[in-house]
């Protein structure tokens, strides 16, 4: 009775395509060239978005609802063709809607990209990649070891548009963290928010806890927009804005109850990121807490694609930037003494380490 058999190299029909040619098959199937295409595709991908908010098409459209590209041409003394041309194009982003010829927001951009929107990223996105030239000559980066326009040339240049396109992000992440940290459940707190930027930790730590008092810092030229956030929400009073660089600034030390390092470690490379995580410590009262918040790598530095990019992003621009793993903070964060590490994740993307000082040790009691 016949019985059938395993074909011949089972292993290989799998990936060989049907023609089946040498012994054994050598036509392999080819990969697909679509990861190409998305690396290709990128930058003019992200030069649509930049044009559609140049030129206030969402903001636009929010005001006037679904429209024609005739009437939002004729609303913006567009070339329609042209027009047309770039609101497709966002279309196929998925960041607007079309049917029968009307555009219309969708659900995202409602919420990230209209410049009121509850979670806007509009200030956000032309000034997150950092200088755009500095991409072009990214080969020469790699080979010199430093980019040819760092953001270090000019910081108050750089980080004050950022800070304030990052503001909302960032206010939302460190407001939603109090479900994570209980800040909120803290009496008279005293915040430092080193290189604060807007300083969206400190108002939202002043926010919950209406006795708490922040020393907010931040370069000379930067601080201002944290003194003009401050303001807008009602706890200026209650801050002490002290500039300088937060390498050398100085703090009283065994004094405060939350020290924030929001976004700025990777900037420092990793001695710079070192000396931080132990100023922090030597500020901190003993059980005060360290909120440092930044985009963490895994260890492989594969599996986390958003922060592997980000590293890409401080490389470029950057004398000194990368991001760093999730390990090497938490040893840094042991090495300088704190305890009771803890990884929360207040909203998508934005991760925290919380790490506390610990008690002093009561000294031990002499015999007599």
């Amino acid at each position: 009775m016949f019985e059938p058999r395993d074909p011949p190299y089972p292993e290989l029909k799998k990936t060989h395509t049907m023609a089946r040619q040498g012994r054994p098959w050598t036509d392999h199937k080819p990969p697909p060239a679509a990861p190409v295409w998305a690396a290709i595709e990128g930058l003019g991908r992200y030069y649509v978005l930049l044009a559609a908010l140049e030129l206030d098409l969402f903001d636009t459209i929010e005001r006037t609802g679904p429209v024609t590209a005739e009437a939002l041409g004729d609303e913006l003394d567009l070339p329609i063709e042209h027009l047309r041309s770039l609101l497709d194009a966002v279309v196929a982003l998925e960041l607007l809607e079309q049917f029968t010829g009307v555009y219309d927001l969708n659900d995202a951009a409602r919420r990230y990209l209209v410049s009121d929107g509850p979670a806007t990223m509009a200030e956000l996105i032309p000034v997150a990649p950092g200088p755009h030239d500095n991409w072009t000559r990214l080969a020469d980066t790699v080979r010199n070891g430093v980019p040819a326009s760092p953001i270090e040339a000019d910081p108050v240049a750089f980080y004050v548009p950022l800070v304030e396109g990052t503001f909302t992000t960032m206010f939302r992440c460190a407001t939603r963290a109090d479900l994570k940290v209980r800040y909120s459940a803290s009496r008279r707190p005293r915040i430092l928010d080193l290189g604060a930027g807007g300083a969206p930790w400190a108002i939202a730590v002043l926010n919950a806890c209406h006795d708490g008092t922040a020393v907010v810092n931040d370069l000379a030229g930067v601080i201002e927009v944290a003194m003009e956030k401050t303001a807008e929400h009602g706890v200026a009073d209650r801050c002490e804005f002290r500039p300088g660089d937060f390498h050398s600034v100085e703090l009283e030390a065994d004094h405060y109850d939350i020290v924030v390092l929001g976004h700025v470690c990777r900037t420092e490379g990793a001695d710079g990121a070192r000396h931080l995580i132990e100023r922090a410590f030597t500020a901190l009262r003993p059980e005060g807490r360290l909120i440092l918040a930044d985009y963490f790598t895994d260890i492989e530095r594969k599996l986390n694609p958003h922060a592997v990019m980000m590293s890409a992003t401080m490389m470029a621009g950057t004398e000194k930037g990368f991001c760093f793993t999730h390990q090497q903070f938490s040893e840094w964060l042991t090495a300088a003494g704190f305890v009771d590490l803890r990884l929360i994740e207040p909203i998508g993307f934005q991760q925290s380490f919380v790490a506390t000082r610990p008690p002093r040790t009561p000294a031990a009691n002499t015999v007599q």
